[in-house]
């Protein structure tokens, strides 16, 4: 399940570090796998549970084209990023932080036309990723950490034309991703972690054409029963491993946008109403199940950029 995401896209300092952890990610989603679209509302109560404020992103293009951001805190801490393209036609950035730190990002463009990209960190350490192309076409990648511990993605195209991966952490453990394509066209996924465990991840398609979902991991079965509404907006039912049912109810307004309503396993829910505003931009208020909300009010600039401001006010206690 979807939610409203509270501005924090472009605290892109953590974003470029965390690029090292990438496999790592990668380890703990076979365990993971069954709560991933299960969010909405309990990140929503997360975000009740912080104190109320504003979060702000001002971009703008610059005269090479490249898109920079301004994104101001809820506690006044501004994050810059300063994007501008070198000579081969990538897109090098450079971060300032909250309290002057600076980071860059470094892309070049190999010989095989692949984009590599070298991280530095506010004290110096880097992240390079290396990417590579196989014999058979798809794109290999090393990520090398600023302690020297080394992470791969290795992708292989099997028999069926799908991409199968294997990623390697720096401590050697692997997760092995193998696809299959079943009957019905649909595209399944089995994903073995270090440890052994597999997450099995099978789709089907129903009468109405609606892709539902089960899957099978370590700590149950989830499953996603989608239905198309009257409106031709998706609902979904999901049900826990332990019994626990969510559900999510889209429906279409009379401006065309899709608002929906979470139901969580307790009963709690939560809203998000979308609106158009007169420049185009999409704006919406997501509202929680203690009656805390989210404003995210979006406007668009004259250089085709979109501003953000997020304002969050927690529930009365």
């Amino acid at each position: 399940m979807k939610k409203i995401k509270a501005a924090q896209q472009l605290s892109a300092v953590l974003d470029f570090r965390v690029m090292v952890l990438a496999v790592a990610a990668a380890l703990s989603f076979a365990v993971g796998a069954s709560d991933a679209r299960d969010g909405a509302a309990h990140r929503q109560q997360t975000t009740e549970a912080h104190g109320g404020g504003t979060t702000n992103v001002q971009r703008s293009r610059g005269t090479d084209g490249a898109v920079d951001a301004t994104r101001t805190a809820r506690n006044g801490g501004t994050t810059t990023v300063d994007r501008f393209r070198d000579g081969n036609g990538t897109t090098d950035a450079r971060i300032t932080g909250p309290h002057g730190g600076v980071s860059t990002v470094d892309r070049s463009r190999g010989a095989d036309g692949l984009v590599d990209k070298t991280v530095t960190g506010p004290k110096g350490k880097t992240v390079t990723t290396d990417r590579t192309r196989g014999a058979d076409g798809v794109v290999d990648k090393k990520i090398t950490g600023p302690n020297g511990g080394v992470s791969t993605a290795d992708r292989s195209r099997g028999s069926d034309g799908l991409v199968d991966k294997t990623a390697t952490g720096p401590n050697g453990k692997t997760v092995m991703t193998d696809r299959t394509r079943g009957a019905d066209g649909l595209v399944d996924k089995t994903i073995t972690g270090p440890n052994g465990q597999s997450t099995v991840i099978d789709r089907s398609r129903g009468a109405d054409g609606v892709v539902d979902t089960t899957v099978s991991g370590p700590k149950g079965t989830t499953t996603f029963d989608r239905t198309r509404g009257s409106d031709g907006a998706i609902d979904t039912v999901r049900t826990g491993p332990n019994g626990g049912v969510s559900t999510v109810d889209r429906a279409r307004g009379s401006d065309g946008l899709i608002d929906k309503t979470v139901t969580g396993p307790k009963g709690g829910v939560t809203a998000v109403d979308r609106s158009r505003g007169s420049d185009g931009a999409i704006d919406s208020l997501t509202t929680g199940p203690q009656g805390g909300t989210t404003w995210i009010d979006r406007s668009r600039n004259a250089d085709g950029t979109t501003n953000r401001t997020v304002t969050t006010t927690p529930a009365a206690k």
